[in-house]
């Protein structure tokens, strides 16, 4: 009985953390846009430093028209939404906060099962493209799945590096074993993975199935009201997912000082949202890829160094067992 309630507080927990966490991030993006491109409205919404901005954004997408296009496959297009976000929760119960039973629930194959659910999250968006009946939410999600065919590839030869180096595909597992000078010796692999990462969430400078100034919003230009948000909401979720597992796969998830003795959550935390400010420093400072350039970042020059972590790491792990 003990056992599960255990189970049941964990999941609990990281039902509740799913659900604040990518608003804090959309918030924070907010505020950090703001200051750099010096927006004056984020600011000013609820008075003290624009506190209920993202309240005001929430009240207006509720009380926006649901609208389904008569030509559309509704049934497609009402579940398109839900295919978008539900993978990153079943993610985000994955993740190791900190050591012992900090984890919603441990898999053995964290690091697959991990992969291969984000990959079904941007199916949400080709159902989208597909379902809307029109051409423009049509390019969005053709251009959504040639995004992910090449990104996938790097992120998980990426990964596949770290696993070999931890000689396991646990992501507990990988904490366990982590040690500093991993740090270097896989940033290579770290910047793979997470610029592979933001491209599969669509996150600017890669942003071209969205392309407002070419496709108008393109795979959810028919998408209004709270559909519409919970792409918006998955888009947040996907930011703390991925900033949670570079966290993980190659920062040492809760390793730091006092990791040990309760701190290590504390860590996790920290970790994951300097990576997401990061996320968004990168979306006011680079312009948006062309298709072209997108396809050639991945094929000539992320997969490339993918292969080439992953060689070091081989040699690095024969150095170290003789």
């Amino acid at each position: 009985m003990n056992d599960v309630l255990d189970v049941a507080w964990r999941l609990l927990a990281v039902f509740v953390a799913f659900l604040v966490l990518p608003l804090v991030v959309g918030q924070t993006e907010h505020k950090v846009m703001a200051h750099m491109q010096g927006r004056l409205g984020p600011m000013y919404a609820g008075g003290f430093h624009g506190w209920a901005q993202l309240v005001a954004d929430g009240v207006k997408f509720a009380q926006k028209e649901d609208v389904v296009p008569a030509a559309a496959d509704r049934r497609v297009f009402q579940l398109a939404p839900a295919v978008a976000l539900l993978p990153y929760l079943l993610v985000l119960i994955t993740i190791p906060v900190g050591p012992g039973n900090a984890v919603g629930q441990a898999v053995d194959a964290g690091v697959f099962f991990v992969l291969a659910v984000m990959g079904v999250g941007v199916l949400g968006s080709v159902m989208a493209g597909w379902a809307s009946a029109n051409k423009f939410s049509l390019l969005g999600g053709l251009r959504t799945a040639a995004q992910l065919l090449a990104y996938e590839l790097p992120m998980l030869l990426a990964a596949a590096s770290v696993a070999m180096a931890a000689g396991t595909v646990s992501l507990s597992g990988i904490i366990e074993g982590f040690h500093w000078w991993w740090v270097p010796w896989q940033l290579v692999g770290a910047v793979v993975f997470f610029t592979a990462g933001l491209a599969e969430l669509q996150r600017p400078p890669f942003d071209m199935p969205v392309a407002d100034s070419e496709i108008i919003f393109g795979a959810y230009t028919e998408y209004t009201g709270l559909r519409f948000a919970l792409f918006l909401l998955a888009e947040y979720a996907g930011i703390v997912v991925l900033c949670g597992l570079t966290t993980v796969l190659f920062l040492g998830g809760w390793n730091g000082p006092g990791g040990a003795d309760g701190l290590g959550w504390l860590w996790t935390l920290l970790k994951t949202a300097v990576l997401a400010f990061g996320v968004i420093w990168l979306r006011v400072s680079y312009p948006r890829l062309r298709e072209d350039q997108l396809q050639k970042l991945a094929w000539t020059v992320l997969i490339p160094l993918a292969l080439a972590q992953i060689a070091l790491t081989g040699v690095v792990k024969v150095v170290i067992s003789s």
